[in-house]
């Protein structure tokens, strides 16, 4: 295979991210020359180093190599000497790229000046997505969020501009479309402060969702960590038709795995399968890995995938992808550590929740379910879109169900409201009139970014404790998370499926078999929902949105006002003390699911995200008390008196008190965000011990200098009591692998010790006795 790296000079018209518009010659489209005027100095694509190293690792482990194993392993920053054995060891990986969207953004800018370093040291970019809440419809919400965060946005683009990082304006989209659209491509490895990160796993990319403290790492040049991931293998046979979609792969994948089977694992989807499904499709299936708790999700290589970056005017990269194809699929004969076989000739159409994503029910069944469960049947609003299923074929398949209504005279009887993924999607399917059938069948067009799908909706037509059904095309579900509402029940499937029981307004409607009822009585049913893959014509690419970094930012500024609410300039955690934790006390014993949705909540929340102490002030409030089965209602144990979760825990800090929080399993699912580790650290927390974790949040508690701490017997969780005290012992001689003890001491005044396990390595322990990664980091400056 002959060497290619694609550099500087290759890349101007492939790769992307810049404001201002280059001039170049007319041979290439003028997606192309878009694509060039968002291009960083300094990125380059590297197969050749990539497979290098694929070589060298294939040659150590004298086996076939999965695909993730190769993209991953060819991201070594030492791949002779790395020990690899997947799910023991923690790889020191080079990632290429890193992505912040707006929320976690400020945190992780905020901690990035705290490291003193002048610029990052890897293509970096900002994207302003989380801030725009949905109440009116996307031009009118649009403008108001840019004057209500006014102050956030300007302190993100100056930060970008000082440090060298790109910024994606408020109205240019969400997140992870417009990577999928600029920056994913075969091969790359890409870390971002988001969960969904893993959508760009549709180009065959490695992006797995991080905190900010671990965006950082990468920004800085330090090689970052991961445990060795293991591999799930998902086998798809047979071909997609009908109303079967990619979104039913993913949803009968979560009733299979549930939200934890995932963890600490990649799953790599393979098999005669794939090539029935689009580019945006995989992408939709990689996304929603998260609910699983992947690491990530990965599909091979494809002619799909090659034409989708052709159309994103990335053709020279998929060139040189076709030239080292070899490496962007898996070898024959590799071995994964578990495999799931899904015919999609047999998948039917699904749809999951309530309150939960991975509880999968065919929608065949769903009415006769919802009946027998006492589920709200009636639908109140549908909600197409979001990071999962906005794009041009997701938009084009739910018009082409809207266009048949609008045919019988019918209309949406439930509420409809429709957020394209990206400014490029918007403008295209406007221009190629999806907008319109969607409006004029009861839409509101809301702005490109995430909306109700974070919580991000001013929603009026319920009240708060109403039970009501909701069918999005979104990821999760948890509850309240749409719109802080607990008695929402909110299900997650396919636009297709959204736009069908939007019309019929209830979730007693199999669009397989029933009948939707016209103006003038006629009965007719929906035909198979239809779309094309991509536009006939190139991407229109709308509103030019996007803020190159300057060459040279001496003179940039970057203001944080003291006086701000919004803002809140870092101060470095304390170092540990060197002694065991002694007579700590319970601040609360968490019933049952505790999501980062439930320890730092979104929505209104979402505009402390620059200020720690402000932020802090939503800790575990949405947490349910085993005590008294009631969320923010804590007691202090020093006074005997009840207060919510913060307040407590602000008041054993101010008493000196250490602290810590008991949970059950899968303790910190859903989210990326690190401000469910900052807060508890901020207030006084100093170990969190539960019988699992979420990968992304075990990590960054760690990176925080708290001691994330697992039951070694799961039962010891049930001989801890709210008025207990904990003493961990054995901190001064912590190493990998060996066990703490942990004293409970009850207020009877008799003792337990019991055994609680831990995953840090020795790097790891380094940030704990420092008191966190970012004061170890500053250490070793």
């Amino acid at each position: 295979m002959a060497p290619y790296c694609l550099t500087v000079s290759r890349l101007r018209l492939a790769l992307g991210t810049g404001a201002k518009r280059f001039h170049v010659s007319a041979v290439f489209s003028a997606k192309a020359k878009v694509a060039m005027s968002r291009f960083e100095p300094g990125s380059s694509i590297n197969y050749e180093k990539m497979h290098d190293n694929i070589n060298i690792v294939r040659r150590r482990l004298s086996r076939p190599l999965t695909l993730s194993e190769k993209i991953v392993y060819g991201h070594l920053d030492d791949p002779a000497g790395q020990e690899i054995d997947r799910g023991r060891t923690y790889l020191r990986l080079r990632p290429g790229r890193v992505a912040m969207q707006d929320a976690t953004a400020q945190m992780a800018m905020l901690q990035f000046i705290s490291s003193g370093l002048p610029r990052v040291a890897v293509p970096s970019t900002i994207h302003c997505d989380h801030l725009i809440e949905a109440q009116i419809g996307g031009a009118e919400d649009l403008q108001r969020a840019k004057e209500v965060n006014e102050e956030v946005y300007n302190f993100l683009a100056t930060a970008a501009a000082k440090y060298g990082v790109g910024f994606w304006k408020p109205g240019s989209g969400i997140i992870h479309q417009i990577i999928l659209e600029n920056y994913a491509y075969p091969g790359v490895m890409l870390i971002g402060t988001d969960s969904h990160t893993p959508n760009g796993g549709g180009l065959g990319a490695i992006c797995i969702g991080v905190g900010g403290a671990d965006a950082v790492d990468v920004m800085a040049g330090i090689p970052w960590e991961l445990k060795c991931p293991k591999v799930i293998g998902v086998r798809l046979t047979g071909t997609l038709s009908g109303w079967t979609s990619p979104k039913d792969v993913i949803l009968k994948v979560a009733g299979i795995l549930t939200v934890k089977g995932g963890t600490g694992a990649i799953v790599e989807y393979h098999g005669p399968g794939v090539d029935s499904i689009s580019c945006t499709g995989m992408a939709t299936i990689c996304n929603m890995g998260a609910e699983i708790g992947a690491t990530t999700s990965v599909f091979p290589y494809n002619h799909r995938m090659k034409t989708y970056m052709e159309k994103t005017g990335r053709g020279e990269i998929a060139s040189v992808a076709d030239q080292f194809k070899d490496d962007l699929v898996p070898d024959k004969g590799c071995e994964y550590d578990q495999v799931i076989e899904i015919n999609l000739s047999e998948l039917k159409p699904h749809i999951n929740g309530p309150f939960t994503p991975d509880l999968a029910h065919p929608v065949s069944e769903i009415g006769a379910i919802a009946k027998k469960s006492g589920w709200p049947l009636e639908v109140k609003v549908g909600l197409i879109g979001s990071c999962t299923n906005s794009s041009y074929e997701d938009m084009g398949r739910a018009a082409s169900l809207a266009k048949q209504a609008l045919d019988k005279g019918l209309k949406c009887k439930a509420q409809f409201t429709v957020t394209p993924g990206s400014e490029q999607i918007r403008a295209t399917i406007e221009r190629d009139g999806y907008a319109k059938i969607l409006s004029d069948v009861g839409g509101v067009v809301l702005a490109n970014a995430c909306g109700p799908c974070i919580g991000q909706w001013d929603r009026k037509d319920v009240k708060k404790g109403e039970k009501n059904t909701i069918v999005t095309s979104f990821n999760r579900n948890f509850t309240a998370r749409n719109d802080a509402n607990p008695a929402t029940h909110a299900f997650v499937t396919s636009p297709e499926i959204v736009t069908a029981m939007a019309l019929a307004g209830t979730l007693n409607f199999n669009p397989e078999t029933d009948y939707l009822t016209a103006p003038n009585g006629d009965k007719f049913k929906l035909e198979p929902p239809s779309g094309d893959e991509l536009p006939s014509r190139d991407f229109d690419p709308g509103q030019d949105t996007y803020q190159h970094p300057p060459t040279e930012s001496s003179s940039v500024k970057v203001d944080v006002s003291p006086s701000s609410n919004r803002l809140q300039l870092l101060e470095p955690f304390d170092k540990w003390h060197g002694k065991d934790l002694e007579d700590m006390r319970v601040l609360i014993k968490v019933k049952g699911k505790c999501t980062t949705d439930h320890i730092s909540a979104a929505g209104p929340w979402l505009k402390f995200r620059g200020h720690l102490d402000n932020i802090s002030n939503n800790l575990l409030i949405g947490a349910v008390n085993i005590e008294n089965d009631a969320v923010n209602k804590v007691k202090n144990q020093l006074t005997g008196e009840y207060a919510g979760v913060p307040d407590v825990a602000r008041q054993y800090k101010a008493k000196g008190v250490n602290w810590v929080v008991v949970g059950d399993e899968n303790y910190g699912e859903g989210s990326s965000r690190e401000h469910a580790a900052l807060e508890p650290r901020h207030l006084g927390g100093r170990a969190i011990i539960v019988k699992s974790f979420a990968r992304i949040h075990e990590t960054n508690l760690k990176k925080q200098g708290l001691l994330p701490l697992t039951f070694a017997d799961p039962h010891d969780y049930d001989k801890i009591r709210p008025d207990d005290t904990i003493s961990i012992t054995g901190l001064k001689s912590l190493a990998p692998g060996k066990p703490l003890t942990a004293v409970i001491k009850h207020s009877d005044g008799s003792q337990k010790p019991i055994s609680l396990n831990h995953t840090f390595n020795e790097t790891q322990i380094e940030w704990f006795k420092a008191g966190s990664a970012l004061n170890r980091m500053k250490e070793l400056q």
